[in-house]
């Protein structure tokens, strides 16, 4: 679940300044604690825009056509004309425009870039067994219930 002040600052993001849209999911315990260093670092400017993949009013059609599981296979970011990144390119875009880039600059080195993306294939293939989630198919089906159940019910935040 998002902590409040992540979704709070998100809320509070103007649509019209953003330089990039980072969709993270905000019932990762990791994944919220990299968006609050990212929101603070980003302090009020408005530059990323945060997307909650794991609230139940996403759509993907309102960010680039990304769909709830695509998102949670591997990180994904929106750049204003539309095109889609992910991986840890994300990172690197949006640790440049918050004026931290060095702390990514390794990545494009040659050997390190591999290694990094390499990493991450991996933390992102296990992240939700090591912060104690189930399996993506088990959140795709409770999220389709939920889902279904708020329609039926006309009580969905959607």
């Amino acid at each position: 679940m998002t902590s409040a002040p992540a979704r709070d600052r998100a809320a509070a993001t103007p649509d019209q300044a953003w330089q990039i849209e980072l969709l993270y999911d905000g019932d990762c315990p990791l994944c919220v604690r990299e968006v609050n260093f990212l929101q603070k670092k980003d302090a009020g400017r408005g530059l990323v825009k945060f997307v909650d993949i794991a609230d139940d009013a996403y759509q993907s059609a309102d960010h680039g056509g990304i769909d709830f599981e695509t998102a949670m296979g591997r990180i994904h970011a929106i750049l204003p004309d539309g095109t889609a990144i992910k991986n840890v390119e994300v990172f690197r875009q949006i640790y440049s425009l918050l004026g931290i880039g060095w702390m990514y600059a390794p990545t494009r080195w040659p050997i390190v870039g591999p290694l990094v993306d390499w990493l991450y294939d991996i933390w992102a293939d296990w992240r939700l067994q090591v912060t104690g989630r189930a399996d993506l198919q088990t959140l795709m089906a409770e999220r389709q219930a939920r889902l279904a159940a708020c329609n039926s019910e006309e009580r969905c935040r959607l």
